[in-house]
């Protein structure tokens, strides 16, 4: 009779494996037979089409008047100019939804995207071609920047612009790619259970940790609406005593990090023995690390960034207590 559920068993393991600064597999296990595709597809659903991210939606050149035009000394025609526009992307800074930005460019020259960079604007891929001009061109634009999701023909975006300017199809979308599989895993004696592999590739805009997060929220959301209907209180991992795929994360040691032996021995001579310890500290408090350098102090960062966390991060008031449990009993 051991056989006989009354509940489906809930999975224990998650993982974040970096592949590159742009690329991860969101890994986890074990689900019952089915469960694994049941999620993994409605969330790969909402990584590409719910993900937040900025795009041009429309431009104004200084002696084009549509996207036919063509400016003197420029070789691509406009309609190549704006083809190659929409393969930069950009991002902008300080939480701002949407700019408008100008430029100046006099040949002789290359534009690329790291041309287009500037304090209000980051341009993630700096190495994108836009256009060329010969010795007697001048070069004027201005780029309309807005934040959003999915796709939106320039058909829609026309309507609402001013004189002068050309409506641009707006892909916001930052997930490149999202691609799932699906494995036998071994739970006990029982080989039928099974993990899930979500491969999330983006553009630079967001990293793959965070497109997922977002994704999860979105889905969450949506599902609220049944909330009215039914109260469901689901325990946590920590109501009922396992330990969770962040704690566990949290609770690695700093010898897992990869760090340079530099850097692990300044965290060892203070004491510093697991990632948690970095995540609930400032990073001022990081800084006065004794003999750590710049150099340390930002690989430090960028190792903790690659589990998923940040240094000076706030922890959920539950997860950060036991951490500090945990943490004092060994």
């Amino acid at each position: 009779m051991n056989k006989i559920k009354t509940s489906p068993l809930l999975p224990q393991e998650f993982v974040v494996e970096q592949i590159s600064e742009n690329e991860a597999n969101i890994v986890a296990l074990p689900f019952e037979t089915g469960f694994a595709v049941s999620l993994a597809h409605p969330l790969r659903r909402f990584l590409l089409s719910s993900s937040v991210g900025f795009a041009p939606v429309a431009i104004k050149i200084e002696g084009a008047h549509h996207e036919f035009d063509s400016v003197r000394g420029m070789l691509e025609d406009i309609s190549d100019f704006i083809i190659n526009l929409k393969g930069i992307r950009f991002k902008l800074n300080n939480d701002v939804k949407e700019t408008e930005i100008s430029y100046s460019f006099v040949g002789p020259c290359e534009i690329k995207g790291s041309d287009l960079s500037s304090e209000d604007v980051e341009v993630v891929t700096p190495d994108a071609f836009l256009a060329t001009l010969n010795e007697d061109a001048t070069l004027n634009f201005s780029i309309k920047i807005h934040q959003g999701i999915g796709y939106v023909p320039s058909e829609d975006i026309r309507e609402e612009l001013d004189d002068g300017y050309i409506a641009l199809d707006a892909y916001f979308t930052p997930v490149r790619k999202a691609t799932y599989s699906i494995e036998n895993v071994l739970v006990e004696d029982n080989p039928n259970f099974e993990k899930v592999i979500i491969n999330i590739v983006t553009d630079g805009q967001i990293t793959p940790h965070d497109a997922f997060k977002n994704a999860l929220e979105v889905m969450y959301a949506q599902l609220a609406v049944f909330s009215s209907e039914i109260s469901i209180k689901v325990p946590t991992a920590i109501e009922r005593n396992e330990e969770t795929p962040e704690l566990k994360q949290l609770m690695c040691r700093i010898d897992e990090l990869g760090l340079s032996a530099r850097s692990f021995n300044c965290l060892d001579r203070s004491s510093i023995k697991h990632i948690g310890e970095i995540v609930m500290m400032s990073q001022n408090d990081l800084k006065n690390v004794k003999n750590l350098g710049k150099k340390s102090f930002e690989e430090i960062v960028q190792k903790v960034e690659e589990y998923g966390f940040a240094v000076g991060a706030e922890l959920e008031s539950d997860l950060l207590t036991t951490l500090k449990k945990k943490i004092e009993a060994e």
